[in-house]
């Protein structure tokens, strides 16, 4: 028997708790609840779970505190949840780690549709990339470890990636010196179901700069081509460890 993918549920909307637990049931998911973030945290040390559904505001915790001390710690998926649609509000939501982010109200078929989505991005891995044995991706002095999606300079400081950050990089590490074309980027990092994301890649590859601390569009470690879209100009080496 097919083991069923565990969704965790963590808000402090008994109602909404309750309605979302029900609807991933009678849809094929195992799912289970948690009030708080104390209880979140026992949740996850008692089952393995496949992905966090987890609301900003909570009695104990922030959110987004929580969000980011996961991803520290783990690649589990996060999908926020807000009642705050504000634009520069989602994006610190991802800048944190979260996988998705959605505005409340919403429909939980909605929030079906995204976990389905953020659960296959996840999962779908560049065909040429074996984590087993490339767990430490290593270009231009940088080293990005896959497993726990920390991004390490030449210096030595070592920074966790959002969800976006991490796919976008390693869609780039496993492709160097290509040239990728943005709808090309949009279907590896988005999937089928992406909307009109041709922008928000150009956001993405700004923000991935400034973690690689790269200024040059044309002359830098991510180039710009015109009229055509990104090229990694670096050599990647795979290695067992990034120690």
């Amino acid at each position: 028997m097919e083991s069923k993918d565990r969704i965790l549920i963590v808000d402090d909307d008994q109602e909404i708790r309750q309605l979302l637990v029900d609807y991933l049931l009678r849809n094929g998911f195992d799912a289970v609840p948690a009030a708080s973030g104390r209880v979140m945290a026992q949740m996850l040390e008692r089952h393995a779970v496949d992905l966090v559904v987890l609301d900003i505001m909570l009695p104990d915790a922030d959110g987004l505190a929580l969000c980011r001390d996961l991803r520290t710690r783990s690649n589990l998926p996060v999908l926020m949840l807000t009642a705050r649609g504000e634009e520069a509000d989602r994006i610190l939501g991802i800048e944190m780690g979260a996988d998705d982010y959605l505005v409340k109200p919403f429909s939980p078929r909605e929030l079906l549709a995204r976990i389905k989505s953020v659960l296959r991005r996840t999962r779908a891995l560049p065909p040429n990339l074996k984590p087993d044995t490339q767990r430490c991706l290593v270009f231009a002095s940088w080293k990005l470890d896959t497993a726990t999606r920390v991004l390490t300079s030449p210096a030595g400081v070592a920074t966790p990636l959002s969800g976006a950050e991490f796919r976008l990089l390693r869609i780039l590490l496993d492709h160097p010196n290509r040239v990728l074309h943005r709808d090309q980027l949009v279907e590896l990092i988005h999937g089928r179901e992406a909307e009109p994301y041709d922008r928000a890649i150009d956001v993405q590859v700004s923000r991935l700069r400034q973690r690689l601390q790269d200024t040059g569009r044309e002359s830098g470690l991510i180039k710009t081509v015109r009229g055509e879209g990104y090229v990694l100009a670096a050599t990647v080496e795979g290695l067992p460890s990034c120690e």
